[in-house]
This record gives structure tokens, sequence and C-alpha cells, in this order.
């Protein structure tokens, strides 16, 4: 909602006003749909909402579709539609501000993917010491 906001309060850009760039951003609207919804469904809920965090972890690492095509696809998936939405209203503040959501995904990836891979790689050993 207020990164629509912030778009709608500022002038376009005449240079992205047209179908073409209009249909680009839909286009990435629906892959970042895909992307987002179908992590949501890979994880379930707990997965998705911090359940690693508390110890709620799945059997193994999820490697499935969308996992299997792209690292983060929920991350990306977010980032193409934050795009999206701002290639379809021709707003090179939502341009700016999809750039700045993209880093802060790439910073939260620098402490998220370490943090995933060691209490998988720990659930790993405690389930070997078990057998």
């Amino acid at each position: 909602m207020c990164f629509t906001q912030a778009m709608m309060s500022q002038p376009k850009m005449e240079g992205l006003d047209s179908h073409t760039i209009y249909f680009l951003g839909l286009a990435l609207l629906g892959w970042g749909l895909v992307f987002v919804l179908s992590s949501f469904y890979a994880l379930g809920f707990t997965g998705t909402f911090l359940g690693d965090y508390f110890g709620i972890l799945k059997e193994s690492r999820v490697t499935t579709f969308p996992f299997s095509v792209l690292d983060n696809p929920m991350y990306w998936g977010s980032t193409a539609n934050y795009l999206g939405w701002a290639l379809m209203h021709a707003s090179p503040t939502g341009l700016l501000l999809t750039v700045l959501v993209a880093l802060v995904y790439v910073v939260a990836l620098l402490f998220e993917e370490p943090f995933t891979a060691e209490i998988y790689r720990r659930k790993a050993t405690r389930l070997h010491k078990r057998s």
C-alpha cells in the first residue's frame, strides 16, 4: 500500500508510459506471483513465517519447484512484483523503491542463507547420530 501511494504521488516517466512497458510489467507481476505463491505452498505457513527460527523445520530443505528453478523464489518473486507494478504505473519512484527492496533482500540473504544451511546441517547430523 505504501509502495503504491509513493508511486501515485509522484509524476510518471513518459519513456515508460507505453503499452509494451505496461505488458512487460504485467508479465513480471504474473511471474512474481507464481514464484511467491508457489513458494508459500511449498514451504507452508510455518516454513514461510519463521518456523525455522523457532525450531519448526521441514523434514529436509525444500528443493522442489520453485526452489528447483530459483534460489529464494519468494524474495525474487516479490521483487518482480514490485518491478512489474512500477513498470505498469510508469513510475520512476517505483523503480527506485524496487531497487531498495532488492538491496534489502540481498542483505537479508547474507544472514538467512548461512542460517538456513546451518540448521538443516544440524538436523541432518542429529538424524544421522540416531541411526
